[in-house]
């Protein structure tokens, strides 16, 4: 199999630092993760506690620790630096080679859907609650056998709120199934629904947006990988 991850974001307008984080890591024993977090209001308050809260995540993956007790850790020790004041949403998006799974993490209910193999597209639903608030969090956790075409798309609440201004809304799944209809593709999913949010808003948006797509592929099990990124860097 093959997996293939792509990223798109956009800061809320005229803010010049959003709080939106997203970091890819390599899993201990195989895979990969993405782990995507967004802070409590916009600006650089909120990007130093998502950015924050990601970090804690890395680290614990990073050392072997489960995708759900990272969550747990990095919730307890935003609650204890903060005194539950602030918060965040979390999601993880891991495709786990070591026991050949897609496991899918929240916290906050961030918006979240898979598409099966089957070519069925489902929003994941759950309860918990974003991070900081509370001394004990549980996460919602789906964990999905790993095969090729499925893929999960995660997003902040930007996409959600696209349009809110002008009075119009996002439909997030139809506008999903359009454009992989069109292009099956990480890259043109993620690109396509930061496009359409971009439209609502007129280019002007309404708050800070991430959109994490990972699709798993058929293919060969070796060969080389390869990463790349682009991001705009503001004139000082």
């Amino acid at each position: 199999m093959h997996l293939s991850v792509a990223v798109a974001k956009v800061n809320k307008w005229a803010v010049r630092e959003g709080g939106d984080t997203l970091e890819m890591l390599e899993r201990p024993r195989g895979g990969l993760s993405l782990v995507l977090s967004d802070g409590q209001s916009s600006g650089p308050g909120a990007k130093a506690i998502s950015i924050w809260v990601v970090r804690k995540v890395v680290a614990e993956i990073a050392e072997g620790v489960r995708d759900g007790a990272a969550a747990r850790a990095a919730n307890d020790a935003l609650h204890a630096l903060r005194g539950g004041k602030v918060s965040a949403t979390l999601v993880i998006l891991s495709a786990e080679l070591s026991s050949h799974t897609l496991v899918l993490t929240r916290c906050g209910d961030p918006p979240l859907f898979v598409r099966t193999p089957e070519g069925t597209l489902r929003q994941l639903s759950g309860e918990s609650p974003a991070l900081g608030f509370h001394r004990h969090t549980r996460p919602s956790v789906d964990i999905l056998p790993l095969e090729p075409g499925l893929v999960a798309c995660a997003f902040t609440d930007g996409l959600v709120h696209a349009g809110s201004r002008t009075g119009r809304r996002l439909d997030i799944a139809a506008a999903i199934e359009e454009i992989w209809a069109a292009t099956p593709t990480a890259q043109a999913l993620a690109d396509g629904l930061l496009a359409r949010a971009m439209a609502l808003d007129e280019n002007r948006p309404t708050d800070d947006t991430s959109i994490a797509v990972l699709q798993i592929l058929p293919g060969e099990g070796t060969g080389p990988r390869f990463m790349r990124a682009e991001m705009p860097v503001p004139d000082v």
